[in-house]
Order: C-alpha cells, then structure tokens, then sequence
C-alpha cells in the first residue's frame, strides 16, 4: 500500500517566513489520520520544515535534518546540501520517499532525495500532491490581496483541500517574524509557552 499526498506550503512575504501543512493521512484509498502534524520547528525553533511523502520516512529525515543542522550551527542551507548527500548514498536514507520545505531567517528551500535544494525565484514554494494548487492560489493571494503571509498560507492550503483529495484543512501553521531577532522571539516564546498557531 502506498502512502499519498499532502500539501505544504511556504511564503515570505511583509516581513514573515510561513509554512502551513495540511493533516490528512492516507493510505491507498483509505484516510487514517485527520491531525497529522506535517510543519515542524528544527534547531531551538530557528528553521521551520514540512514533509510530503511517507510519515515514517519523514520523521526519520526530520531526526537526520535536526542532527545536520546542529552540526553546522543553524546554517540552513550547508545542512541542507549535507542532508541530501546523505539522502543519496547512506544505505537506509536512499530508500526513503519524501520531499522537504525547509525556511529559516535567511534560506527558503526545497529539499529532495534526489540530492536537490532549490530556492525559490518569488518567495512562494509548496509540494505535495495538493502543491500545484495551493502554489497557484499562494502567488495570486501575493500578488493581488492585503492578506498577511500566515493568512496566505493558510487558504492555500485550505484551497487544495477543496480540490485535491489527499488534502484536508486540518491545518498546522508555523511562522517566523523577520522583523525580530531570534533573541527576542525566543523570550517572548518562552512567555507564551507555545509554538502552533493552527
């Protein structure tokens, strides 16, 4: 049986780094989970990822990715390079089938197993099955609403739930501010005890 679809979407956009995920789990042509949670913070809550692709495999990159980027003191886009040489070669890695949106303050990537890292021309990213979809209403929402990145983010995804039917709007969101340094956001985290806004 073959696990399938999801949608994540990243946006930067005045000020904020965003990246919303839907929830829904699915396996061959059965729905096993509403809530999963797909959008993630790494390394002392500095880089925010999410996964498409098979949840165990996921989690296991996750793990790789948190290890990468505490080896290279929170450099986004060195780890990411790193990872996917180790996604390539190492004898458990190469089987996993997943693709990765990887943000920090500075980097804003897509992440394969094929050993590529990309980085966006416009500031819009998404994948999964649902992707092309939530990509599209993200750029138009860019271009031509007053919506803020997390808004954004979120009814993109909430758009491909609508059409795409490995897609639901269980949706988890996690943002960055970029108008703050990562002192203050840690303090005022911290106050608030809480990471997830969706």
């Amino acid at each position: 049986m073959k696990l399938r679809g999801t949608t994540i979407v990243a946006v930067r956009h005045r000020g904020k780094v965003v990246v919303a995920g839907d929830g829904q789990v699915t396996v061959d042509i059965t729905i096993m989970k509403h809530g999963a949670r797909k959008v993630r913070r790494l390394f002392h809550d500095e880089v925010v990822v999410g996964f498409a692709g098979a949840t165990a495999d996921a989690f296991t990159l996750f793990e790789r990715f948190d290890q990468k980027l505490e080896q290279f003191n929170g450099n986004l886009l060195r780890a990411a390079v790193e990872l996917t040489k180790d996604w390539r070669t190492d004898r458990v890695l190469r089987h996993l089938e997943a693709l990765m949106i990887a943000v920090s303050r500075d980097s804003f990537l897509i992440i394969s197993g094929n050993g590529d890292v990309i980085e966006s021309d416009d500031n819009v990213m998404a994948i999964g099955s649902g992707g092309p979809y939530a990509l599209a209403a993200a750029r138009a929402m860019v271009r031509y609403s007053d919506l803020t990145a997390t808004e954004i983010a979120r009814e993109s995804v909430k758009i491909a739930s609508e059409i795409c039917i490995y897609t639901n709007d269980h949706i988890t969101v996690e943002e960055i501010d970029l108008e703050k340094e990562p002192e203050e956001i840690s303090i005022k985290d911290k106050e608030k005890g809480s990471h997830v806004t969706g």
